[in-house]
């Protein structure tokens, strides 16, 4: 089994910047794709941004509407994805959940990070 545990989460003005953190503990050795969704109420889950870990070659994704302000990255040695976040907008205001992927894109969700972004 494999947890995943976020942080981060806040409220912020637009324009402004947060980063997510999700901690990757149990049997983690053999995730090869980390990712953050988000769903914002009255909408479906969607993909923000994806990344190969542990050797997994994989380009980063990124949903357009967040592409140039969002960053994805991953630090192996703390086995921690980050989602940094940058010029926020109410837009972005949603739930924002991290996921895990060993032999499909998602394996694992986490328990999920609110995100507001006040206008």
């Amino acid at each position: 089994q494999v947890q995943l545990v976020e942080s981060g989460g806040n409220l912020v003005q637009t324009g402004g910047s947060l980063r997510l953190s999700c901690a990757v503990a149990g049997t983690r050795f053999s995730i090869r794709t980390m990712s953050w969704y988000r769903q914002a109420p009255g909408k479906q889950r969607e993909l923000v941004a994806s990344m190969g870990v542990r050797g997994n070659s994989m380009s980063d994704n990124y949903a357009d509407s967040v592409k140039g302000r969002f960053t994805i990255s991953w630090d192996s040695a703390k086995d921690i994805v980050f989602l940094q976040m940058n010029s926020l907008q109410p837009s972005d205001t949603a739930v924002y959940y991290c996921a895990a992927g060993q032999s499909r894109p998602v394996d694992y969700w986490g328990q999920g990070t609110q995100v507001t972004v006040s206008s």
